[in-house]
């Protein structure tokens, strides 16, 4: 396939996409999941049936999770500051965005997503709205909230909130992104305490994947963290002066880049043997040039959205052993998609307090073991297809978070393991049915 052919397939979503949506004018609807026998059921579900039980939750709060669909319900919040790699573009252009999340979590991990708009930027008032709509959700997914505030809104709701807070940008693309590098390491053979890592964006993605892959073993000190304004250290005065406002970038001024190196994204690479892009939409902001100065057999990740910082062709070309994108049209997708589904699923099912590293440590293992014997250059991470990497993922974090003190029923990890596989194939199964009797239509042809 030649550059144009390739060009053009990577085109190809964007503009299904326009004709796709007008056409479905949404991507989520509510539906019922009780029977409707005949409208004398409506006195069971409504007036007067539903006081019954109103009255025993009211007695005792925790039923609200066996009486309600509570218990598999996740808000989808955004502020549309930070959307993609697209900035701020407001709530309602936002709004597709929160849609897709909810399908991704319904089809893949069978749990409820509402997408949620709010017409603020102000972080307290974002904090406030979701601890004053938290009675009626299972758990909260913050979405495509600019940075800093995003790091404050996430702390902030973590601590006072009674379920559990869960900022995708951050967790699951770290979580994610950490079990594509652990496969990404034994494919090269290379191992964790000897590489140099090359962070190309220090947003609130970034970030997070630093702080769990340090934990994993990386050496932060032989690793080098880039912003809009070059590569962090304690010569950045710039940063010094709001340190209260950017603690965490601060914080890795002191941490990494040892040798005090200064410079941008090509110096940042120079030497590297891993570089992990989270920045801004290319082409164009990641040369071939710097790739071919890297360490031998580099490991290229180029994930911004809707365009990857250099096309896979292009770092192929330049000498990348690997290379993995945030995209589903090529290979190695590495992509959030493939964490939130299944660690909520196991979050909700033993109805866990809040998600931890811990936890997200447990979900990357999962993700990456099971690739098992398909492991190679051009298959580092599960396909979104091969579904059972769900369940799997659900199980280890279910395990987890009882193993932390963090869940308020227990199961073993068979039983999990078996109540993820049932809800999450009901959900496509469902979807399917639907398909197939026409309830979804089938979009025109061209």
């Amino acid at each position: 396939m030649n550059v144009e052919e390739l060009l053009a397939k990577a085109k190809k979503p964007s503009a299904d996409a326009m004709k796709l949506h007008p056409f479905y004018r949404g991507k989520i609807e509510t539906t019922l999941k009780c029977a409707v026998r005949s409208f004398d059921d409506f006195a069971i579900w409504y007036t007067p049936g539903v006081a019954a039980p109103c009255r025993a939750i009211a007695k005792d709060p925790e039923l609200v999770y066996e009486y309600t669909n509570k218990w598999n319900t996740v808000a989808v919040i955004s502020d549309g500051t930070r959307v993609l790699g697209l900035g701020d573009i407001g709530p309602k252009a936002g709004l597709p965005v929160m849609e897709g999340k909810a399908l991704l979590y319904k089809y893949l991990g069978g749990v409820d997503g509402v997408p949620i708009m709010l017409n603020t930027k102000d972080p307290d008032t974002i904090i406030n709205t979701v601890l004053t709509l938290q009675p009626g959700f299972g758990g909260v997914n913050l979405e495509d909230i600019s940075q800093p505030k995003c790091f404050y809104i996430l702390d902030t709701l973590r601590e006072k909130a009674e379920i559990p807070i869960w900022h995708d940008d951050q967790q699951g693309t770290a979580t994610v992104t950490l079990a594509a590098l652990m496969n990404a390491l034994k494919v090269v053979g290379k191992r964790k305490e000897e590489i140099s890592i090359a962070f190309i964006g220090c947003g609130a993605s970034n970030v997070a994947i630093s702080r769990l892959i340090f934990a994993w073993g990386v050496d932060p000190a032989r690793c080098y963290m880039v912003d809009s304004k070059g590569i962090l250290g304690t010569h950045r005065t710039d940063l010094e002066r709001r340190k209260a406002e950017y603690k965490d970038k601060w914080r890795l001024c002191h941490t990494t880049n040892a040798e005090g190196r200064q410079g941008g994204i090509p110096e940042a690479m120079k030497g590297a043997d891993v570089v992990i892009a989270l920045s801004r939409s290319g082409p164009g902001v990641i040369h071939p040039d710097w790739v071919r100065s890297m360490a031998k057999d580099p490991i290229v990740f180029a994930c911004a959205n809707p365009v990857p910082e250099i096309w896979p062709w292009e770092a192929k070309e330049a000498g990348a052993a690997i290379v993995a994108t945030g995209r589903s049209d090529f290979p190695n997708q590495v992509n959030n998609s493939l964490g939130f589904p299944g660690i909520f699923r196991g979050t909700l099912d033993v109805r866990a307090s809040t998600i931890t590293d811990e936890m997200c440590f447990a979900a990357a293992e999962a993700l990456a073991t099971h690739v098992g014997d398909n492991l190679a250059p051009d298959h580092i991470l599960p396909n979104m297809d091969d579904w059972e990497v769900f369940p799997r993922e659900a199980a280890a974090v279910a395990m987890k978070a009882q193993e932390q003190g963090l869940a308020r029923i227990q199961m073993s990890y068979q039983e999990e393991l078996e109540n993820a596989k049932r809800i999450i194939k009901r959900s496509r199964e469902m979807t399917q049915t639907l398909m197939r009797e026409g309830f979804i239509p089938e979009a025109p042809e061209e």
